[in-house]
């Protein structure tokens, strides 16, 4: 048969269009198939790159490889990669530095002369604790507050900065507030410009709080195939198809693991600038992984050693099986590149 040139213009647009099925490799998209029949209904898509390439993409309960998805807090790791970014550019000097030097307002309150590396490695001291409901900086007073900054500025030292770990949307806030006044504009905008359309992202979601200032603890949406790119460009050590976004010394510093974790969460090692590590047993073997995590079993998984990312939307808001489920479709992927 004799193709013409729009016969085979036609068929590099369908290659390009759906890479998954065109490109994709039967054993992965043999495991990701395998959670067509998952019992909750709230998985939404799974997409896996090797080395940049797509090598298997499924999606879940009628969602679209166009759909915007609310990755939670894995949106705290992008506001991670925007403080590096603002470093980069000089509008903010150092991790070291004091909340209060970018900050102002917070000079002479407990967050003031905190650290930024501790404010990132959720150790500034504020008595705020997520999984504590008690807590006087839970995540869902901030929600509630008419005035999050003074919230936030209100808040008591409970321990000495860089001394404990505890898990809270605070201090994810309070990053995103130092990058919007470092930037003197609202972090969505800075984003927009300094790593979004960078990297090729034009459709996307970040809310804001009642104050206006871009959630740094969350509520980004973001396609599954976009949430990869992300995750790509960490792989990749800061450049995505060529250039620079971030540089490889900040991705270095924030997937490093500043405090170990593993006897609070059953699903992570260590934790840096706002990015999860964990190692992983397969045959034997040690495999490292670095993640962005939110709530539902929304990941974001880096695999160097395999030039694996894989990334995970999902719906299972505030279940406990969200966070397993991912964790085992990790597993599922990597026992099978394993067999290439």
């Amino acid at each position: 048969m004799t193709r013409t040139p729009l016969f085979t213009a036609a068929i590099l647009w369908v290659l390009a269009a759906f890479p998954a099925m065109a490109q994709g490799e039967p054993r992965l998209k043999a495991v990701l198939a395998q959670w067509d029949q998952d019992p909750h209904g709230d998985l939404r898509g799974v997409i896996v790159l090797r080395n940049g390439r797509t090598v298997a993409e499924r999606y879940y309960q009628g969602e679209k490889a166009t759909s915007l998805h609310d990755i939670r807090s894995a949106g705290k790791s992008v506001t991670s990669l925007l403080v590096g970014i603002a470093i980069d550019q000089g509008k903010v000097k150092s991790a070291e530095d004091a909340t209060g030097t970018y900050w102002p307002e917070a000079r002479g309150t407990a967050l003031g002369d905190v650290p930024l590396k501790d404010v990132l490695t959720m150790r500034s001291g504020l008595a705020a604790f997520d999984a504590d409901d008690a807590s006087p900086g839970h995540e869902d007073r901030l929600d509630e507050a008419a005035d999050p900054l003074a919230f936030i500025l209100a808040l008591p030292r409970a321990e000495p900065p860089g001394s404990v770990y505890r898990y809270n949307s605070v201090t994810a806030s309070a990053a995103g507030i130092v990058v919007a006044k470092a930037a003197g504009e609202r972090m969505a905008e800075f984003a927009r410009k300094k790593l979004f359309a960078p990297l090729g992202i034009q459709r996307w979601q970040w809310a804001s709080d009642a104050a206006g200032y871009t959630k740094g603890q969350g509520n980004l949406s973001l396609t599954l195939r976009d949430f990869a790119t992300l995750g790509e460009m960490v792989r990749n050590e800061g450049v995505y198809r060529g250039r620079r976004i971030v540089s490889a010394a900040w991705l270095r510093q924030s997937l490093a693991p500043a405090a170990v974790i593993s006897d609070v969460d059953p699903y992570a090692d260590g934790y840096g600038y706002f990015w999860y590590s964990k190692t992983h047993t397969l045959n034997g073997r040690p495999v490292q992984v670095s993640f962005a995590s939110g709530n539902g079993g929304n990941k974001l998984y880096i695999v160097p050693e395999r030039k694996l990312v894989v990334a995970i939307t999902s719906s299972a808001y505030g279940r406990g099986y969200g966070q397993r489920r991912s964790e085992d479709i990790l597993k599922a992927v990597l026992a099978a590149d394993a067999q290439r």
